[in-house]
């Protein structure tokens, strides 16, 4: 496995790969592995023959007063994850190859990115979307892993490869959880013990949210009652939100009675952590 800093290396390996016939499967990362980016190099590795894993931490998807400077960093620890993953490259360019001193072009979406996350991080997705789309180009993979976890993040990318013909195939794969439920996160990292216990909120409240639709309620606003109050009975946490919206248009919805995203963002102390999952009827 290698570690590339520079585009052009990135393309010229991939180029020969492609020559040769070659799937490549891609993984775009903020690095500071965990076992559910492992899960999306291994199933990577599993439909393609060759796994790019791209290590960067972007600076326009954060916005003034977020975490960029703190977050967690660790290339070794990273590298030994992607080999024992199956990953083949790593990509991890320095800000000035991804972004010239004058960069002025960006990759915007509206809709999708109006609600959830996009309302507390208006910048975010703006972010996520150009530098995602500079990674298609650069690795041009002819499938792409993302997590569920960020399951916005997932639908944002999904819109906007079809909307501008990128020819790679999205693959969404399972979120990976703790043995106690809390879903698997860099940002985990952040906590104190004592937030570390009280995270678990997060997974018990939603399944509260779950077996309610499975009983036959079908009332958003009663559920997203429900899942409010069992976070609020937790000291430590503060909703940024809770939501039930439309699987695939995330536009928010009265009465489930289609495929919807239930999705919750909760601070922990000022450790913002994600959750969700999505029911089908």
């Amino acid at each position: 496995m290698r570690v590339v800093e520079r585009i052009n290396d990135v393309r010229s390996t991939v180029k020969e790969w492609k020559s040769q016939g070659l799937k490549v499967g891609f993984v775009p990362t903020m690095g500071y592995l965990h076992e559910g980016h492992e899960s999306l190099i291994k199933k990577a590795s599993e439909e393609n023959n060759k796994v790019v894993v791209s290590i960067f931490v972007n600076p326009i998807q954060f916005g003034p007063k977020e975490d960029l400077a703190s977050y967690p960093r660790d290339l070794k620890r990273d590298s030994e994850i992607c080999e024992r993953a199956g990953a083949n490259l790593i990509f991890h360019p320095e800000n000035e190859e991804m972004y010239f001193n004058d960069f002025s072009t960006f990759v915007d979406m509206n809709g999708l990115t109006n609600g959830l996350c996009g309302k507390s991080r208006p910048i975010h997705f703006r972010g996520v979307c150009t530098v995602v789309s500079k990674l298609f180009n650069i690795v041009a993979p002819d499938r792409a892993y993302f997590g569920e976890k960020d399951a916005q993040q997932l639908a944002v990318v999904k819109r906007m490869v079809r909307d501008l013909n990128i020819d790679v195939e999205i693959v969404g794969c399972p979120i990976v959880r703790e043995e106690d439920g809390l879903a698997k996160s860099s940002r985990n990292t952040y906590l104190s013990e004592e937030e570390r216990a009280a995270a678990t909120i997060l997974n018990k409240s939603l399944m509260l949210g779950k077996e309610e639709i499975q009983n036959g309620q079908r009332n958003s606003a009663s559920i997203i009652k429900i899942i409010e109050d069992s976070i609020k009975s937790e000291k430590l946490a503060r909703i940024d939100y809770v939501e039930i919206v439309d699987s695939s248009s995330l536009e928010k919805v009265e009465e489930i009675n289609k495929s919807v995203l239930v999705a919750i963002a909760v601070f922990i102390g000022k450790t913002r952590l994600i959750d969700n999952f999505t029911y089908e009827l």
